[in-house]
């Protein structure tokens, strides 16, 4: 591997590797759009009750929560691509376990499932921040916008997984989806497997400014709180949406496809994003996400038809990706080189801690007081978070958040 004085790697090498993990990405997005779609439909199917139809979801974020510190340390340790490979062999099993649980009717096993899609998703989040390793300054808001492109491909491979192969092994609904959904993970070992980045040298394992005073700055409390923000609401929404679309009445397949065009939302804007944050600056980006989000509440609270459902979520997609990526790049310019593999794990295991609230909340709130209150409840969320914002970018904040 050829890499620049710097720490810059050769453009052909950082090309290939943004390359690689955007595939990845795409790939392992197929896992999450699986586990999203149908996990509150089998949720609602093998729960003791209609308040625990959205906890293997719930499990699922809990489970990116709790793989984003063991994924920071075992990059510092052994390098990133170690890490890639252990979450694809989580994602492998998450599609076997899965099926499983719905052969013997298992609610407990199929919320192991996916948890362990959860830790897949953890280590698919640092794909994000591995493209900005070894790429020049200047280039690294274009290669984690491109990398989180990769996903735009997730809409559509994710969903129509599900339509093709739901079907196939009758009465067990979903059974070969997952299968198909671990065949996918098996793929995406052999794509990260080629990933070639550097090996943090030794001395960056253990130097680098105390956690406590990074994350005290101005500029880092910011970007998490965004992250967390942008997410939090996205999953809030997206987690409630296939069984509030049940329970109004409208088919498995108008939720499958809605499900699909979100997801193409999440990740689409990624070609573009990272021009947007070039452009504005992140803050600016950051805001826009915000307030795209609030419109897609606005719009789920004007009614119930699937054109409401879709356009919804379709704007709650495109609201994420600028929020999100936005937010990831406020983390980037917060820390030193040497500290970002712990700064990055810490910054997702807020992010994912976070959002795992949100989801175990989601179908209590669903069921107790409809999709009106999920959508209610983005607007004092998005108003605090802007608020923050501007906070952070006063000149005062700034210099305490560059002091580094």
């Amino acid at each position: 591997m050829t890499a620049m004085p710097d720490g810059v790697l050769a453009p052909r090498r950082a090309r290939a590797n943004v390359a690689r993990l955007a595939c990845a990405q795409a790939l392992t997005g197929a896992n999450a759009a699986v586990i999203f779609a149908t996990g509150a439909i089998v949720g609602s199917s093998l729960a003791p009750s209609a308040s625990l139809a959205t906890l293997p979801i719930s499990c699922y974020v809990l489970g990116m929560a709790a793989g984003t510190l063991p994924t920071g340390w075992i990059s510092r340790r052994y390098g990133r691509r170690a890490a890639f490979i252990l979450g694809t062999a989580c994602g492998t099993a998450t599609g076997l376990l899965a099926t499983a649980a719905l052969l013997v009717a298992s609610f407990p096993l199929y919320c192991l499932a996916t948890f362990l899609g959860g830790l897949y998703g953890a280590v698919a989040q640092s794909f994000r921040f591995a493209a900005a390793d070894g790429v020049s300054p200047a280039f690294r808001p274009k290669a984690v916008s491109l990398v989180m492109a990769g996903g735009v491909f997730a809409g559509v491979l994710g969903p129509q997984l599900i339509n093709w192969t739901m079907d196939w092994w009758l009465p067990y609904v979903f059974a070969a989806s997952y299968l198909a959904q671990a065949a996918v993970a098996l793929i995406c070992m052999a794509v990260v497997a080629g990933v070639d980045l550097p090996k943090p040298p030794p001395t960056h394992v253990a130097t680098g400014r105390p956690l406590a005073q990074i994350v005290a700055h101005p500029r880092f409390l910011a970007a998490a709180l965004c992250g967390v923000v942008s997410y939090f609401l996205m999953n809030l929404v997206m987690t409630s949406a296939p069984l509030a679309m049940r329970l109004c009445g409208l088919a498995l397949t108008d939720s499958n496809l809605a499900i699909q065009w979100h997801v193409v939302a999440m990740y689409g804007p990624g070609f573009i994003t990272g021009g947007l944050i070039a452009r504005f600056g992140a803050r600016r980006v950051v805001a826009l996400g915000l307030l795209i989000i609030a419109a897609a509440a606005a719009i789920g609270l004007d009614g119930i038809s699937v054109g409401h459902f879709w356009v919804s979520l379709i704007l709650l997609g495109i609201g994420w990706n600028f929020g999100f990526v936005g937010a990831s790049a406020m983390v980037l310019e917060s820390h030193r080189p040497e500290e970002r593999n712990k700064v990055q794990s810490f910054n997702d295991f807020i992010v994912f801690g976070t959002v795992a609230f949100g989801s175990f909340s989601s179908g209590q709130i669903l069921a107790s007081h409809g999709w009106a209150a999920i959508n209610w409840l983005v607007f004092p969320a998005v108003a605090v978070t802007l608020t923050v914002l501007l906070w952070s970018a006063r000149p005062r904040a700034g210099l305490a958040g560059q002091s580094r």
